[in-house]
């Protein structure tokens, strides 16, 4: 059986950054290690499109019983889905990379302190810190009942 454990550490292939006694946040060495994750991210994602268009191609069939031509259906139906948000996050990972080449990356949009290295490692993609995440979770919830 594989060892997961030091796999379960990394994302898309990087190590998480570990910070340096004193260093300023979000300094052009952070900011270089996270344009890195999200570009491995995104080229990951951007290989799952190619792979379902191959997919998709290659299985297309015209069966003649219905159930499996409902079968193929359903199982392209759902892989267009996940592809879907797939294309949305490809976005978000987009206008990430925008804040970080503006140097607004790593700041909470709704009340401007620090997210944190070690929420951004998890979360690449962040744009609140967590109280403020918590705080509209909960407000969320409280509109949707």
């Amino acid at each position: 059986m594989p060892n997961t454990a030091a796999k379960s550490d990394s994302l898309h292939g990087f190590e998480p950054y570990q910070e340096q006694k004193g260093e300023e946040y979000m300094n052009e060495k952070q900011q270089e290690h996270f344009r890195k994750l999200l570009l491995a991210w995104k080229a990951e994602l951007m290989a799952e499109v190619d792979r379902t268009v191959s997919h998709m191609k290659d299985e297309a069939a015209n069966f003649p019983d219905p159930a499996d031509r409902a079968s193929q259906e359903e199982e392209f139906s759902l892989e267009l889905r996940t592809r879907d948000r797939e294309r949305k996050l490809i976005k978000k990972i987009d206008s990430t990379i925008e804040l970080i080449d503006q140097d607004d990356y790593g700041f909470c949009e709704a009340c401007g302190v620090e997210i944190g290295i070690r929420r951004l490692e998890a979360r690449p993609t962040a744009t609140l810190c967590v109280d403020c995440k918590t705080l509209a979770e909960i407000k969320e919830k409280q509109i949707s009942g």
